[in-house]
């Protein structure tokens, strides 16, 4: 069932002390799954309600499970089970908001990670109500420490997500404990047929709430996907957060990469942090606390460990890792785009995985756009647009006028001009923020993102096969870069090309000579492009190893007169395999044309 029209809250006749709550959080119309599903459990009936993640279904079922608990006491009334233990401690926050006027009602969250004492202690004490993952209040259940023979009210939150990770088995089992006159509340954003099969076997007669016409919706959510080779995919991911701003929660599918990624984006200066399932409950909190308060920009999380996440400021979700269902999809995406906001939804795909994201924009009846890697210049252009606004809200500093009479101060009696004395104040405030002031002159995005590339074509993420010929290096400047790395670590000069081009956005063509010895490489550039190369980067990825780069001073003349003759493929020569000294004073190496 559904509403056309916005129905208040004091449409639904709650306790005034439970109006009042709702009032003060600054509640006025209910959301759809709200007006749909309130009035139906507070009459008594099982519910099964449907709605997306972010749908206000919290106060769906807690208002009414609420109402009926509303004298208190000390045995427990009323049982929310949650998949996870950051969402059943957001249930509580929610709950005990609502019961802010209800002190009598007391609650009481059980969860793994936490002391099991501590919480049997408070169950001996008494609570009216408990919210609780499946695995610990299994356990309470079966040592005896919790008492389900009172229950009025049972809530199964997150249903479909229960039976994903597992625990349909606890929560039948839990249900089993309860009286069979109780009400049941079942909240899923779709109905497998394990979550029906339990509707039919504990529910009485359910009525169905749902509020949308599809159990997958997310029509409210700008989405586009980023074809990226699984190598590039945290320079695409830094490139993204670049010209983005907002709160964005990025997913990858495994606990070690969402920590490696947050930890090489730490590095980089960027405010992120990491949510798995490897995390102590502590530190769990404070990741969540920190992006509550927004001193947080970005969060890396897996599947499990997001469940817990409810802020209604996350501006684009990112997809690094795809899942590998589409409801897993619809529940990521799901994070963003609240409390009736807009939301982004970037998914960043292998070349493999393009038939996945066509079939999921079929499935999803949405349109999910192609989108490019950002390029430097967009990248640039970001920064000094951020640099601007940061300028101009400047003008309402406290210490404006401070400023101005020490500008005063240093133009008295100087030849110096204002103009150039605040383009000095801006360049220093640039470097500081580490923007750089030139644009950048390229447009289109790093070569591994270009269409044009073998990548494009699904040949790989290397060097074109079809790239023009190299060309004649002698009248060319040429500087050798030094790499300590070479035969002894498995290096070929594909390797050293592949990482120069890719890591450094040249061309593979525009790569000259390359000679890799035991442990040791030299690969020639143009002078402009080798100056390039060692101001962007002091080390560089080689088979995934990061190794220090320099220029080989001693050896910047190699490239001045003839080469040498290139050795047919099974010619050994008189000096050996290259370990060897060769007149002329300089090893024989391996050479790339």
């Amino acid at each position: 069932m559904s509403s056309e029209e916005p129905s208040s809250f004091a449409s639904f006749e709650l306790d005034d002390r439970l109006a009042s709550a709702v009032a003060d959080l600054g509640f006025e119309n209910a959301t759809p799954i709200q007006a749909a599903a309130i009035p139906a459990l507070l009459t008594g009936v099982d519910v099964i309600g449907r709605a997306r993640t972010g749908s206000g279904k919290t106060a769906a079922f807690g208002l009414p499970l609420l109402e009926k608990v509303k004298e208190g006491g000390k045995k427990v009334r009323a049982v929310v089970l949650a998949p996870t233990r950051e969402l059943a401690i957001q249930v509580t926050q929610a709950i005990k908001s609502y019961g802010a006027h209800l002190p009598q009602v007391r609650m009481l969250t059980i969860y793994g990670g936490a002391s099991f004492q501590a919480q049997a202690a408070a169950l001996r004490r008494g609570v009216s109500v408990v919210v609780g993952t499946p695995g610990r209040v299994l356990d309470h259940l079966n040592r005896g420490t919790l008492d389900l023979s009172n229950v009025e009210v049972f809530v199964l939150d997150e249903g479909d997500e229960m039976l994903r990770m597992g625990f349909i088995d606890d929560v039948e089992a839990i249900l089993s404990a309860t009286p069979q006159e109780r009400q049941v509340a079942l909240f899923s954003a779709s109905m497998p047929d394990r979550i029906r099969k339990i509707a039919t076997r504990y529910m009485n007669d359910p009525q169905i709430v749902q509020v949308e016409s599809k159990a997958l919706t997310v029509d409210h959510i700008k989405q586009y996907w980023m074809l990226v080779p699984q190598r590039h995919k945290l320079d695409a991911l830094e490139r993204l957060l670049a010209v983005h701003e907002g709160t964005k929660l990025v997913f990858a599918r495994t606990r070690r990469g969402c920590a490696e990624v947050a930890d090489a984006l730490a590095k980089r200066g960027m405010a992120v942090d990491a949510l798995h399932g490897d995390l102590n409950q502590s530190a769990r909190e404070r990741v969540l606390q920190r992006l509550r308060a927004k001193s947080l920009g970005v969060v890396i999380a897996t599947d499990v460990a997001a469940r817990g996440i409810d802020v209604e400021h996350i501006a684009m979700v990112i997809n690094l890792d795809l899942p590998e269902e589409y409801e897993t999809y619809v529940h990521r995406i799901g994070r963003t785009g609240r409390a009736g906001r807009s939301g982004v939804a970037i998914s960043l795909s292998t070349p493999k995985q393009k038939r996945f994201i066509r079939d999921l924009a079929r499935t999803l009846k949405v349109d999910i756009e192609a989108m490019d890697v950002p390029s430097d210049r967009a990248i640039g252009m970001q920064r000094r647009g951020l640099l601007r606004t940061a300028l101009e809200g400047a003008l309402e500093h406290p210490d404006i006028d401070a400023a101005h009479a020490l500008m005063d101060e240093i133009l008295e009696g100087s030849e110096v001009r204002r103009r150039d004395l605040a383009a000095a104040a801006i360049a220093l405030l640039a470097g500081d923020r580490k923007i750089r002031l030139a644009t950048a002159v390229d447009e289109a995005p790093p070569n591994w993102a270009r269409p044009t590339s073998s990548f494009g074509r699904g040949q790989g993420d290397g060097p074109r096969r079809d790239a023009p010929p190299r060309p004649n290096w002698d009248n060319v400047d040429m500087v050798e870069l030094f790499l300590p790395i070479g035969r002894r670590d498995n290096v070929r000069a594909g390797d050293l090309v592949g990482a120069i081009a890719n890591e450094a956005d040249i061309p593979g063509n525009a790569i000259g000579r390359i000679q890799i010895f035991d442990n040791k490489s030299f690969v020639g550039l143009p002078r402009e492009l080798a100056e390039r190369v060692l101001h962007q980067f002091s080390e560089i990825a080689v088979r995934g190893r990061s190794v220090p780069i320099s220029v080989s001073k001693q050896r910047d003349q190699d490239f001045s007169g003839p080469r040498p003759q290139k050795r047919a493929p099974n010619q050994r020569n008189k000096w050996g395999k290259g370990g060897g000294r060769r007149p002329g004073g300089f090893k024989p190496g391996k050479w790339r044309r």
